[in-house]
């Protein structure tokens, strides 16, 4: 099932996504996708709604270096445990709204796509083994990252915590087998990162593990897996797609903040 958060210019909303690529609608639900989903009646077209982050999390919770050709590019190993590090909620936009390149603070943003799963239930200390029990589903996702502030801060609160800096959609897709989908970042047209999750060094059980050992998890919150090599700059004017197989695209064009 496929769940996206819509406005129609009267509000937002939820709905399930229904149809076929190309011939899309929402049928829409009341209430929030967490609980039993009760539709409304109502029927959009893709063509008359906007879709928004399909998600609002309280937090965002990224993986670094969790592919090792990444690691590598990036001029080191993989880590002996995850690299955990956080993205604020207001990083967060949806597929079509612009990533804001803050020129005045940094000379190179960077694209970074990633399988993202979105939490369902309240949470913490999560056995691996049930790690199945408190996913919801999963979307796509960018870690948009200012490379040299990155750098010169060492730690990532700065460089990772842009607003609009966490696109994520287009919606969530409940029903996926995550241990190996592709995974294909482009910009214009061009791909530039071609992977698998089958790649992870760390598989979603032993993130969701990890992660709960540290911080209570509540519903909507997200889980970033790590991005695979291929990383590279954005400019003003670019359009940046994730596809993740089984999911869709997210796509955003890249404005000038200042």
């Amino acid at each position: 099932m496929r769940i996206a958060r819509f406005s129609t210019g009267d509000g937002v909303g939820f709905g399930v996504v229904e149809g076929g690529p190309g011939e899309e609608f929402i049928s829409g639900i009341s209430g929030h996708p967490f609980g039993p989903i009760q539709f409304t009646g109502e029927r959009y077209s893709l063509s008359q709604v906007r879709l928004v982050a399909p998600m609002l999390p309280s937090k965002v919770v990224a993986i670094g270096k969790n592919y090792a050709d990444h690691a590598h590019e990036m001029g080191g190993e993989v880590p002996d445990e995850p690299l955990v590090f956080l993205k604020p909620s207001t990083s967060v936009i949806g597929s079509g709204e612009a990533i804001a390149y803050p020129t005045t603070l940094s000379q190179r943003v960077d694209y970074e796509g990633e399988l993202a799963v979105v939490i369902g239930r309240l949470c913490r200390e999560v056995p691996r083994e049930r790690a199945h029990e408190v996913i919801f589903g999963y979307t796509c996702a960018n870690d948009v990252t200012a490379r040299d502030l990155q750098k010169k801060d060492v730690q990532f609160t700065r460089a990772k915590g842009f607003d609009t800096f966490c696109p994520l959609g287009p919606w969530i897709q409940t029903e996926l087998d995550p241990g190996d989908v592709g995974i294909v970042t482009s910009v214009n047209g061009e791909i530039k990162q071609n992977s698998r999750t089958s790649k992870l060094m760390y598989d979603i059980p032993a993130l969701i593990a990890h992660v709960s050992a540290v911080m209570t998890l509540i519903p909507g919150d997200v889980i970033l897996t790590g991005t695979p090599e291929g990383v590279g700059p954005l400019n003003v004017g670019d359009e940046v797609s994730v596809f993740i197989e089984g999911i869709g695209t997210l796509s955003n064009r890249v404005v000038s903040r200042d």
